[in-house]
């Protein structure tokens, strides 16, 4: 896919003037590499921002037209405003057709729900990687690489010399050495959380837990309450015998 990018020289630099070109609706950049001099553009706003929402326009080379000329360039690096979207400076690099470039380009797994892993072995796949450094010529670039899961078991690991590169391409020299995982399928761990048994705190005068002590202070109220009861009723009962008595002794006189 052929990416076009429109620019303009750049005659006024510094922050004053790049601050007045943002609040035109134009973007400062730079374009350099090639053994020529670094150029001062500027691109229109809204249309870069559109392109920087395109994953390919990342990892491809692009066309960039530039008073009258043609140019071919790849996106090295923007910034971006901490909250508005709102782009403030791009840089471009131009490219030599016969000199490699390294690039991070994205990796777009394919075929995962048909994985022997997946299907029958109850797995999930995991992508441990989602792009990749690599080197080539400018027109071997690949928009992305495609990594095949179909033929992925239970418990494989799909290193990045595992993966299967376009004619032309090779990831860089230092994860050829190294080899990092690229995906895997794995059960999944479950952590099981044990629920943890709080004890019932105990008191401190008593020895009990809060609620037999609560039992044990009813059941004493009770106790005291029928010990006063009969002790009421006993009182009444010897007032009513000597009341008896006394009755019957004024008779007998």
């Amino acid at each position: 896919m052929k990416i076009e990018v429109t620019a303009y020289p750049r005659a006024q630099q510094g922050t004053g003037a790049s601050r007045r070109l943002r609040g035109s609706g134009r973007v400062p950049g730079v374009v350099y590499g090639a053994n020529k001099p670094a150029a001062p553009v500027e691109l229109d706003h809204n249309a870069l921002l559109r392109h920087l929402k395109l994953e390919v326009f990342h990892a491809s080379i692009l066309d960039m037209v530039v008073d009258g000329g043609r140019e071919r360039v790849l996106l090295r690096d923007f910034q971006m405003h901490p909250w508005k979207p709102l782009v403030l400076h791009v840089d471009f690099q131009r490219v030599d057709p016969n000199k490699k470039i390294h690039m991070s380009v994205p990796l777009h797994y394919i075929n995962a729900e048909l994985s022997e892993g997946v299907k029958t072995g109850g797995g999930v796949v995991t992508h441990i990687m989602n792009e990749i450094e690599i080197q080539c010529l400018p027109d071997a670039l690949p928009e992305y690489i495609e990594v095949d899961l179909k033929d992925v078991k239970l418990n494989d690991i799909l290193h990045v010399n595992d993966l299967q590169m376009p004619t032309g391409v090779e990831p860089v020299s230092k994860l050829r050495s190294d080899n990092p995982p690229a995906a895997s399928v794995q059960i999944p761990k479950v952590v099981a959380v044990e629920e943890e048994v709080v004890a019932a705190p105990v008191t401190e005068i008593t020895g009990q837990a809060p609620a037999d002590a609560a039992a044990a202070a009813e059941g004493e109220k009770s106790e005291k309450a029928d010990k006063g009861d009969k002790a009421d009723k006993g009182e009444k009962g010897d007032k009513a015998d000597k009341a008896d008595k006394g009755e019957k002794k004024e008779g007998s006189k």
